[in-house]
């Protein structure tokens, strides 16, 4: 706010001579032809008095920009208008002088209206010259700040129409900000508003466009320029054939206009008329298909479609995204640059982006949900339709169409699903969910099962590969072969399937689908949202534990990174920070965490999830099979996770987690899900696994906490009765009388007599109402096997 002395047209003498002028000379100087109207003759001081004054002043659409954890590196801008507001400060004195040069020579003699130029232009256009409207800076900020405060279409025709009441409207306006703001702020609001053309608005975005530089680096020659295409943008485009000889001509007008009013000495004006102007400009990218690095595509349509679901940001999609474009907001997204670069360069160097198959990569860190990274063997672009590189569709069906597949270019949310994606079934990674659902319920982690080749679950299925007995489902394990007494860190090591079904019936199917749930899954398949609408219907989705149900790497990732995180399901975010156009912090995007499980469970079920990548559970023994072992010894520090496959190997999954960080892979066929290959975990483990090795580097060994409590990792202990060399009968007899389920296993060597008990598996001690085997002896070893040789006789071979 200012208070300056005004001259002569000052206060009342102004408002009066102003308004007599308004009705009559401005609309004959604008609009001869009406200038004898009604609207003329009523346009008095009394008339325009009561004109309304005070103008809203309402921003601009400015450009949204969205940068990576490091609150540093840009990763994309989104905008309707290309435009950033900057201070004057902020803005060269030759773009200043070059904009009042061009636009209204009086700008700083003024107080809004330039009595003068009314007067000069109502006699220029009674002559038949060329129109002039007289229209002064301020006049021009008054009708843009009209145009962007509109609330409706017809607002912001009313306030660019060309008409006398608009041109009156204005000068009432003018003659209010004239009092309110200094000349500096008005002239600053005007540079910021402008229109330069080729998707420009204000005067940073047409220093970036024209000149790739920022406005306070403006020469005189680029002052120029700029200044003299806001009045006709279009036609003094320097870019067109048509529109260079115009701007070319504009430029100098304007330059001549600069020396004339003292702001640049004749050799400056010489300089700059003798510069060369750039036919061509740097149009500004927009959007995820923008992104400095197109691997980066796949997490900032993530945060786009986060943000398009975010109420605070108003009450629909459209609300949403105008206030993406147009707020002006910095966004510190949740991406590390370290393991987004990591996932990308790991996956290039196993499978490439013209192959029909696609190795997906999400990263999510514990505890808050933020996700780290995401990224894919593909190009984050829209395949171009009138000269297309996509290749026709694995999906036979497609194909017969001539329907293109996602490869190698797509923007199809393939890591955290949505609209087409529904997912891809991971396998046994889903075994997790009955580990917690079964600690949850009394099972602890030595919990022991007589794992046979297939099982003859209860489960009620059609008919199938799996189906036995007619109609019921019958799991059998990798190879055919039988996991013998089995617990949950030798089951979940091993991957043994005929353990975790018989493990899920014990619980309760709908509890482990419960688990998965509060965990994170979404169900998007018509078959997963039936069978996990009820309790009734999924107590009988036997195969859950497999996982036959469709997840996206992003949601498996956090799920398991919920065990890290003490048993606290955070929502994954895209988001550390949004920061408005004035500065102001908002609360949308920070961790949102609810209790999915208990820290207890949470940490007992992370103590055996550590055997299949190889690290040593600190609770029990894992056992000497490990179905992703190699990990723990290339990644170096405390991890947990699981692999999965699906049937015939139609995806492959890995899981890897640590204090920091949970990476979910996998290797799926998202265009045609049935098809015939089989995808190789030689492909997704390493991607996997060398990703958390890049990441972790460097960072401090952390190890995983302890329950709090032993019984959830080891039970109630019982003593097991020894029956050794006891009859099978009065074995089982003895070993079910002290509270145990007994079984009958395997022959082995032994000294007691052959077809007795040679002992049990486990021995000594083990969980109340747990599964005890009964070894089989064969007898003692053919001693004729220990005896040596006879030698040969010579000549013999």
């Amino acid at each position: 706010m200012r208070r300056r002395d005004h001259n002569i047209f000052a206060n009342a003498t102004s408002l009066l001579i102003c308004g007599l002028l308004a009705g009559v000379v401005v609309a004959a100087a604008a609009f001869p032809a009406v200038a004898m109207s009604g609207l003329a003759a009523k346009a008095g001081g009394e008339t325009f008095a009561s004109l309304p004054s005070e103008l809203k002043q309402a921003s601009a659409p400015q450009i949204s920009r969205a940068f990576a954890s490091d609150n540093k590196t840009q990763l994309s801008v989104f905008y309707d208008e290309f435009r950033s507001e900057v201070p004057l400060k902020d803005i060269s004195i030759n773009m200043q002088n070059a904009i009042i040069s061009a636009e209204d020579h009086e700008f700083y003699k003024h107080n809004g209206v330039d009595m003068k130029g009314v007067a000069r232009a109502f006699v220029n256009n009674k002559s038949g010259k060329s129109q002039q409207g007289a229209s002064t800076l301020t006049m021009q900020f008054v009708r843009m700040s009209l145009a962007y405060s509109a609330t409706s279409p017809q607002e912001v025709v009313d306030a660019t129409k060309d008409t006398p009441k608009r041109k009156i409207n204005e000068m009432k306006y003018a003659l209010q900000i004239e009092k309110d703001l200094t000349k500096q702020k008005i002239l600053e609001g005007y540079l910021n508003k402008a229109p330069f053309g080729n998707g420009s608005y204000g005067i940073y975005a047409a220093s970036q466009v024209y000149f790739s530089k920022k406005p306070k680096d403006l020469t005189v020659a680029e002052s120029a320029l700029l200044a003299s295409m806001v009045k006709a943008p279009t036609a003094f485009n320097p870019t067109t054939a048509s529109g260079y000889p115009q701007a070319l001509d504009r430029r100098n007008y304007v330059i001549n206009d600069m020396l004339e009013l003292g702001f640049i000495t004749p050799a400056e004006a010489k300089k700059a008329t003798a510069t060369k102007i750039k036919r061509t400009v740097k149009r500004p990218g927009n959007g995820c298909v923008s992104v400095s690095k197109n691997n980066w595509g796949f997490f900032c349509d993530y945060f786009y479609r986060w943000w398009l679901s975010q109420d605070a940001f108003g009450a629909t999609t459209y609300d949403r995204e105008r206030r993406l474009k147009s707020g002006g907001y910095r966004i510190q997204t949740s991406m590390d640059v370290k393991a987004q670069q990591a996932a990308r360069e790991n996956i290039g160097d196993k499978i490439s982006p013209n192959n029909k198959n696609a190795l997906l990569l999400a990263a999510i860190q514990p505890g808050t949900g933020k996700v780290r990274a995401l990224a894919a063997n593909r190009k984050f672009k829209l395949d171009d339709p009138d000269n297309p590189v996509n290749k026709i569709s694995s999906d036979p069906k497609k194909a017969k169409k001539k329907i293109r597949g996602t490869y190698p270019n797509t923007t199809n949310p393939l890591l955290s699903g949505g609209g087409d994606i529904t997912g891809y079934q991971a396998g046994s990674v889903f075994k997790m969910f009955t580990m917690v659902a079964a600690l949850e319920n009394g099972y602890p982690l030595a919990y022991s099962i007589n794992a046979p080749a297939k099982y003859v679950s209860k489960y009620r299925i059609a008919p199938g590969p799996s189906t036995c007995n007619g109609i019921y489902y019958c799991p059998s394990n990798s190879g055919g072969k039988g996991g013998g007494v089995t617990n949950m860190w030798t089951g979940f090591s091993r991957s043994i399937n005929t353990f975790f079904v018989p493990l899920q019936e014990r619980v309760g199917a709908e509890k482990v689908v419960d688990v998965a749930q509060r965990f994170g899954v979404k169900f998007r398949t018509k078959t997963d949202i039936d069978l996990g609408s009820t309790r009734a219907a999924a107590h009988q989705w036997g195969a859950f534990t497999l996982g036959v149900s469709s997840s996206t790497p992003l949601e498996m990732a956090n799920a398991y990174a919920t065990l890290a995180g003490d048993g606290m399901y955070c929502e994954p975010t895209p988001v550390q920070q949004i920061t408005s156009l004035h500065g102001e912090k908002i609360d949308v995007g920070k961790p949102h965490c609810t209790r999915a499980t208990s820290s207890d469970v949470a940490r007992a079920a992370l103590d055996a999830a550590r055997c299949p990548v190889g690290d040593n559970a600190q609770l029990g023994s894992c056992g000497g099979s490990r179905t992703a072992g190699r990990a723990h010894g290339i990644i170096g520090h405390p991890i947990y996770g699981k692999s999965g496959t699906t049937d015939s190997d139609k995806t492959a999954a890995l899981i890897i987690g640590s204090s920091s960080l949970t990476v979910a892979g996998y290797l799926v066929n998202p265009d045609y899900q049935n098809h015939r290959d089989r995808m190789s975990h030689d492909i997704v483990n390493p991607a996997v696994w060398d990703t958390m090795r890049d990441y972790l580097k460097g960072k401090p060994r952390v190890q995983f906490k302890k329950p709090g409590s032993s019984k959830i990792s080891i039970g109630d202990q019982r003593s097991i009765p020894d029956v050794t060399c006891a009859t099978i009968a009065g074995a089982k007899s003895r070993i079910e009388s002290a509270g145990f389920t007994a079984s009958i296993g395997q022959e082995v060597e032994s000294d007691c007599p052959k077809g007795t008990a040679a002992g049990t598996n486990p021995g000594g001690r083990t969980i109340k109402g747990g599964y005890v085997s009964i070894e089989i002896s064969k007898g003692k070893a053919d001693e004729k096997a220990d005896k040596p040789k006879k030698p040969k006789p010579p000549g013999r071979r």
